[in-house]
């Protein structure tokens, strides 16, 4: 029997993937970049309940796929590259996909604005003696001047993340006199849920236990605030159940709210669960 009841008992990473799969609709072709479980984890959710038809691309192993596999760490390629449909190259994706097939893609940013300009790049201004390097700015620069499905998510929400101006642009926001696409449309974090409404960042939601005091205060710019704002609804038992039971019973999903010796301390569980260790 389908458990339809928002669960009492669910952990933060769930929330958010269960939020990410909700802005997925059937039918949707959706992109992944490398190291983001907290989305895969949402896309295959969305793919076993209310998108049986999606399809999922990833930069790991440059695939499409319609099937699905399990998470894994290892063993990654058990979904990417041993359920592939078609491969192809990023250069291909940015000549013959981006401007033919409309996709829907969650990016993880260094920094974010107000506007939605977001940073992958590097923290600091010189680019000679940056304060730290961040993983770069890949596909994005393409993806978010082409895309108008762009979407956003901050495993840890804080003041440096969300800052008045990023040091470096790599993702384009809501700006004037673009051509094509649009500023991100939909944010979540392990406090919120956000969107652009007229181009700048508005709460809509609020996770239970937080206040909109608290996101405001974590929040390096003056947010807006939706008039029905409301708390984020609770992600029901049956999505709790696929999450740890089916598509991630390894807890992969958790690495991206970890750190330190935390997150070293999972990543060797997870390993030697999956016997690579």
């Amino acid at each position: 029997m389908t458990r339809m009841n928002q669960s009492h008992d669910y952990t933060i990473d769930e929330l958010i993937s269960a939020r990410i799969a909700h802005q997925i609709e059937d039918g949707n072709l959706v992109g992944q970049g490398l190291a983001t479980p907290l989305v895969a984890a949402g896309y295959l959710l969305a793919r076993l309940t209310h998108a049986p038809h999606m399809r999922f691309a990833s930069a790991i192993g440059q695939a499409m796929c319609e099937d699905w596999a399990p998470l894994g760490l290892a063993r990654a390629e058990e979904l990417w590259l041993g359920k592939a449909v078609v491969r192809m190259g990023f250069a291909r994706v940015v000549t013959e996909v981006l401007p033919t097939h409309p996709f829907r893609e969650f990016f993880r940013p260094g920094q974010i604005d107000a506007q939605g300009n977001f940073n992958n790049f590097q923290f600091g201004v010189s680019r000679d003696a940056p304060r730290l390097r961040l993983p770069g700015a890949g596909g994005i620069p393409d993806v978010t001047t082409y895309v108008d499905d762009i979407y956003i998510y901050v495993p840890r929400h804080s003041r440096i993340t969300f800052v008045e101006t990023v040091d470096f642009i790599s993702g384009l926001g809501h700006v004037t006199n673009r051509d094509r696409g649009a500023g991100p449309r939909y944010c979540i974090t392990n406090l919120g849920e956000f969107d652009w409404a007229e181009g700048h960042m508005r709460l809509t939601s609020y996770h239970s236990g937080v206040s909109i005091d608290t996101i405001q205060k974590k929040t390096g710019f003056q947010l807006t605030i939706a008039e029905d704002v409301h708390e984020t609804p609770a992600p029901t038992e049956e999505k709790v159940h696929l999450l740890r039971e089916i598509i991630d019973p390894l807890g992969i999903r958790k690495l991206e709210l970890l750190s330190g010796s935390a997150r070293k301390s999972l990543l060797r569980d997870i390993l030697a669960r999956e016997g690579a260790l």
